[in-house]
């Protein structure tokens, strides 16, 4: 049974990956203060950090009735459970990376000392050691899995699309037992599924011994977003990165505004391309949108969705949604989630699925968390089901509701930042 568990892994990140999470084109040469900042992070680390990474296999892999059961856990994650349905996947190896806890709580002293510029890049560099270490992992596994006469599959996360993050906690929950020894202080995970420290990520790698389809099928080949180099087991060429943990748009340096040619930088994406046209959010953003601005920074949303019943003479629906925002330095990350019939709602039992079972599909609009724990702005790269419906009765219709609340939302505070000066969307209320 594989088992391994490193405290001072090799942590070489490479200029090109670097620079694509500070979110410089490919050929962008760095220079003078940007490039003082850059290797002041990469220094700073170097002497400082202390990353590691664990895996470990189970062979308890159960791929039946649409459902995916790892070591006797259910996860939600239907692009995971049809990629080893189709790759007739038999193993998996469950991994999970850290940059460690020194690098966060640098990144936040030097967010408190007002050095905005160097907390962004030591910021960038952590989330590039954590890329890092999963595609020195996967080297590791992929040597394993060659000697087994197997072959490793792209690997996967929680809060990737179509898996919510708050099956990190399923995750860890399989972890952690079998690597006590080894966790200890080094990670922990949220009720909602973030981690502490934040530089760190839960994954999942497939193993199948159906080489043929995994030679085959380019979507079985974790090689094109692996960016090892000179690997000796390579089936195809780097041709895109993963998923990327964090948004950099979201933390953007002063440092980069000359790069940028802006006069101001903003947390949230300007000119976004949103999924609802403009004029909606426009007039929903005034008509039934309210936020809150905390003390802290924090924003309090809240949103009056109305619709209609698609069956039984269209009787009218009004949900009521909350949602509440960490402040701009972390990204709006999204904290809390809710969904309820607003006060006085009588059209909700009248939709065909809470006839069929009303418990289960209350339950459904209660729990169903989409983008918790990650930035506001993953809401504009969420791919989601187009169903403009105005009932609540299956998933896509309730995620096209939770992305267009989260849109409006977005549309709103990216509105209110840049009217503000310098694009601070700090407010401290009176």
């Amino acid at each position: 049974m594989l088992e391994l568990f490193e405290t001072n892994p090799n942590v070489n990140v490479q200029e090109a990956e670097y620079q694509r999470l500070l979110g410089l084109p490919k050929h962008y040469e760095m220079r003078t203060h940007i490039r003082e900042l850059a290797d002041a992070a990469r220094q700073w680390y170097a002497e400082n950090g202390r990353p590691w990474f664990y895996a470990r296999q189970t062979d308890a892999l159960q791929l039946a009735n649409g459902k995916l059961r790892v070591g006797g856990m259910e996860f939600s994650s239907k692009q995971l459970h049809d990629q080893f349905t189709e790759a007739q996947a038999d193993r998996a190896v469950l991994v999970a990376v850290s940059a460690g806890r020194e690098c966060e709580e640098r990144a936040q002293q030097l967010w408190r000392e007002s050095k905005p510029d160097e907390y962004f890049f030591l910021e960038m560099y952590g989330s590039a050691v954590v890329e890092h270490l999963v595609t020195v992992a996967s080297g590791r596994l992929c040597s394993w899995a060659d000697q087994q006469g197997a072959a490793v599959l792209p690997n996967y996360s929680p809060g990737y699309s179509g898996w919510d993050i708050a099956d990190q906690v399923r995750l860890w929950n399989l972890l952690q037992p079998n690597g006590a020894r080894h966790f200890a202080g080094r990670l922990d995970v949220l009720e909602t599924g973030m981690l502490r420290p934040k530089k760190s990520l839960l994954t999942v790698f497939g193993i199948t011994r159906h080489l043929e389809k995994a030679r085959s099928l380019a979507r079985f080949i974790p090689c094109e977003n692996c960016s090892l180099p000179n690997c000796q087991y390579r089936r195809a060429p780097y041709q895109h990165a993963p998923p990327q943990i964090e948004d950099v748009r979201t933390l953007l340096s002063h440092a980069l505004e000359n790069f940028d040619d802006r006069n101001n930088v903003f947390v949230l994406k300007t000119g976004a391309r949103y999924t609802i046209n403009p004029r909606a959010l426009e007039k929903w953003s005034k008509e039934r949108l309210r936020l809150e601005f905390l003390r802290d920074g924090g924003v309090e949303a809240g949103f009056h969705y109305e619709g209609t019943t698609c069956s039984n003479m269209g009787r009218p629906l009004e949900f009521d949604y909350r949602v509440r925002l960490a402040p701009p330095a972390d990204q709006y990350r999204i904290l809390e989630m809710h969904c309820a019939p607003a006060p006085g709602d009588t059209g909700h039992p009248f939709q065909c699925e809470y006839l069929n079972n009303a418990a289960a599909l209350m339950d459904s609009i209660a729990n169903e968390k989409p983008l918790l724990g990650r930035p506001l702005n993953d809401v504009l790269n969420w791919p989601r089901e187009y169903n403009p419906s105005g009932c609540f009765c299956d998933l896509p219709r309730r995620e096209h509701k939770w992305g267009l609340v989260l849109e409006v939302i977005h549309f709103a505070l990216a509105r209110h930042e840049q009217a503000l000066p310098d694009g601070q969307a700090k407010i401290v209320l009176e």
